[in-house]
């Protein structure tokens, strides 16, 4: 059929999409509800919008194979050419077809070769339609920097069925590609074969300050800097702008962060109206056999992800009052106990939801916690308590429009975020925490009774224990997260923390 089967194929496509494009319009032969038309049309049109993210999933990923399958024939083609001018060749080819520069086909090439040879089933996600391009080229940047096993053990995490998952979290191609990114980011960083202390130390050395002319007057001036450095700068830009808004004030929070970076660079930043007293509170959390230099583990900092146990230890131990030290628990990776120093009940319970969501819950968004807002799921008036399991936290653009439209969050958990139901009647799953079991060191392991000691690892996870009795229960806004009994495993590591000061 060749040829004559590839163009029935593409006329066969574009006759259902005049198909689709005359029920976008409600002009098909039958309305999508003949009781309610109106209504009937916007579902419709919401059904037609989740097939054509289907469908434009399938063809990103019959591109990719087609391009993969033209190089392989140019190769064999001409297997004289010179290797470098026949990549640049396929590469012009393939950009002039799709109407894209050089640039754009050679890593789009560079794509589709890591999906054919080192991901398949990223490849298989793509084909299906169960992910987008989007997500399957942020899996494959991922996977560039790691060898073959880790780059299997990066999409196995994310897309193997085998591996297990809590059924009320959105699955990969239900979370946008962004936050998708920042997970295998995450991971990347946990499992990288080179140490994060080196990675680290090697970006500490490019470490540069930037600048960029803009159009209209303006220009970009941006600086490259060790994460604790840039998030605790940004935490206190948006503590300093919160702090100055009111009534009076005309300019919109994003101004107000530009014009104090401003001028804390172009003055002493001594201004008196900024008080020095503002500033941001951060949890890092953090293995505690890394705390204590047994292992060096990656910590997580709130809001960015990764960072190396040396700048965790340095945070913890150095007086850096406005990061709080989280605990978890070293069978599960679980959030165990919130630093010392956060033992009212309202703040520990604002801490927990921290922890638990990680950002706003609401679907696809991506502001961090700190500026978010605690808000009774089931309200207040309506019977609702004060626990966590019935707190969420959005941010204010969301809570927002959870109070002003039909947008409603669903039932949350202590250690799950609430998902979300539209005007529509759709629920959108929540986004989940990676929560995993840290390494313990040798000398830890072997001094542990049988019962205790971790299980083992398949591919590249541990065996999730039974449930811990670490994680707190349903507190009520009655008990603070650390008024319970411990366990023989948090006894020891109530010793490991006295003893490390």
């Amino acid at each position: 059929m060749g040829r004559e089967a590839v163009a029935k194929a593409f006329a066969d496509i574009r006759a259902a999409l005049a198909v689709l494009n005359a029920e976008v319009d409600g002009c098909g032969a039958k309305p999508f509800s003949a009781a309610d038309p109106l209504a009937g049309l916007a579902d419709g049109n919401l059904d037609i919008l989740a097939g054509a993210k289907e469908a434009e999933a399938g063809l990103a990923g019959l591109k990719a194979r087609a391009a993969i399958k033209y190089a392989d024939t140019a190769h064999a083609l001409a297997p004289e050419m010179p290797a470098r001018a026949q990549e640049m060749a396929i590469a012009a080819e393939i950009g002039a077809v799709l109407a894209i520069g050089p640039r754009a086909a050679s890593t789009f090439l560079a794509t589709s070769d890591a999906l054919d040879t080192t991901l398949p089933l990223t490849l298989s996600a793509l084909q299906s339609g169960t992910i987008s391009w989007q997500h399957a080229l942020a899996l494959a940047e991922e996977a560039a920097t790691l060898d073959p096993a880790g780059a299997a053990a990066l999409e196995a995490h994310f897309l193997d069925p085998d591996t297990p998952r809590a059924a009320t979290a959105a699955t990969i191609g239900e979370i946008p590609a962004h936050r998708l990114r920042h997970k295998a980011r995450t991971w990347r960083e946990r499992h990288h074969a080179e140490s994060i202390e080196k990675r680290h130390t090697k970006g500490v050395a490019d470490r540069r300050v930037e600048y960029r002319p803009d159009q209209d007057g303006m220009a970009w001036l941006s600086a490259y800097l060790p994460a604790h450095q840039a998030m605790a700068g940004w935490n206190r830009l948006n503590a300093l702008a919160r702090a100055a808004q009111g009534p009076d004030e005309p300019r919109t929070l994003t101004q107000i962060r530009a014009d104090d970076f401003a001028e804390a660079i172009l003055t002493s930043g001594s201004n008196p109206a900024h008080s020095s007293a503002i500033r941001a509170q951060v949890l890092v959390t953090v293995p505690v056999f890394s705390l204590t230099g047994e292992t060096d583990e990656p910590a997580m900092l709130d809001g960015f992800g990764p960072i190396p146990a040396s700048m965790a230890r340095d945070l913890v131990a150095n007086g850096a009052d406005s990061f709080h030290r989280v605990l978890v628990d070293p069978r599960d990776g679980a959030p165990l106990e919130i630093g010392r120093t956060s033992y009212r009940v309202t703040k520990a319970m604002r801490n927990w939801l921290r922890l638990r969501d990680g950002k706003c819950p609401f679907p696809g968004c991506n502001n961090p916690s700190l500026d978010n807002e605690a808000d009774h799921l089931l309200a207040w008036q309506h019977g609702g308590t004060t626990g966590i399991s019935n707190l969420g936290q959005p941010c204010p653009k969301h809570h927002k429009l959870r109070h002003s439209s039909g947008w409603t969050p669903t039932p949350a958990t202590t250690n799950e975020p609430p998902g979300w139901t539209s005007p529509s009647g759709r629920h959108y799953k929540s986004e989940h925490q990676d929560w995993e079991p840290p390494h313990w060191p040798e000398t830890v392991i072997s001094a542990l009774p049988p019962h205790l000691k971790p299980r083992e690892r398949h591919k590249g996870q541990a065996h999730r224990p039974p449930p811990c009795t670490s994680m707190p229960t349903e507190p009520g806004g009655h008990a603070d997260l650390l008024h319970r009994p411990l366990s023989l495993a948090e006894v020891e590591l109530e010793r490991f923390f006295d003893s490390s000061g």
